[in-house]
């Protein structure tokens, strides 16, 4: 929703209250479905992120989304996931996250002139695999894993935006982003761990190689539910065992991917290479 001059209708200005004790620094993304500002703590007395819903995107269920992943992030603690500080609903559904320094892993691969050593994928993806196997651990599924969902700094990964969280079981067709979901995403099925798994997967393969398995994936139209990725030997010379990995977590059937912990063996193995 933009104005006649260009600029984005809706939002709040620098200076503006957010809610009581958090204040506008500036407005950094627009979704879908919410805006995202750099916000000031007076009570902390430092930045941080506050989610709010879109103006123009008042719905019940939109509002219930960002609750529930509010709730859930307030009760996890990891080193490889955002941090909540606080969820308000009134007087508007707002959450509050710490602020991460660093890059979304997907800037850092648009703009790296040389692809990432394939030790250092492995050590990204166990990190990754922290963070979901902690995640499976507590119930839940993340099903939206993507580099733009990542956060990196120093070689450390912060896994990001746990909006589309939700408990194993059947999931409704093309829930997520269209080139990274597994093939029962895409076609509407059950969801499991191994949903993560590809997830997992597509990062690192996108990381490994510069492109997606799918790129040519949008919304309605799903490629990876007729057909099996391409091998990352088609984009990459990678070691065999790399190669072999990130092709079973693309696995067409979930039954032939690897578990976290298996697939947490298999990139510790290549760190140390």
């Amino acid at each position: 929703m933009s104005s006649a001059n260009g600029s984005i209708s809706g939002l709040l200005a620098p200076g503006a209250s957010i809610v009581s004790g958090y204040e506008v620094l500036s407005h950094l993304s627009r979704s879908r479905s919410l805006d995202v500002y750099d916000a000031w703590s007076v009570e902390r007395d430092c930045r941080c992120i506050a989610k709010v819903v879109r103006p123009d995107r008042q719905e019940p269920r939109v509002r219930r989304r960002l609750v529930r992943e509010g709730e859930l992030l307030l009760e996890l603690t990891h080193p490889h996931i955002v941090r909540a500080y606080e969820l308000r609903r009134r007087p508007r559904t707002v959450l509050i996250l710490e602020t991460l320094g660093g890059e979304t892993l997907e800037h850092m691969i648009e703009a790296a002139t040389r692809r990432m050593a394939i030790p250092d994928v492995a050590h990204l993806g166990v990190q990754l695999c922290s963070a979901i196997g902690y995640l499976h651990g507590r119930g839940f599924l993340h099903l939206d894993l993507k580099p733009s969902n990542v956060i990196v700094q120093g070689g450390q990964a912060k896994v990001i935006d746990l909006s589309l969280c939700r408990r194993p079981g059947r999931i409704p067709r093309g829930r997520g982003t269209p080139p990274y979901l597994s093939p029962e995403q895409a076609r509407g099925g059950r969801g499991d761990a191994a949903s993560d798994v590809w997830g997992i997967g597509a990062t690192l393969y996108e990381t490994a190689t510069g492109v997606r398995p799918f790129p040519d994936a949008k919304y309605g139209s799903y490629p990876q539910a007729e057909r099996p990725a391409p091998s990352v030997a088609e984009s990459r010379r990678a070691p065999a065992a790399f190669t072999r990995l990130i092709d079973s977590c693309l696995a067409f059937e979930p039954s032939d991917r690897p578990s976290v912990i298996e697939l947490t063996d298999e990139l510790d193995a290549l760190v140390g290479d």
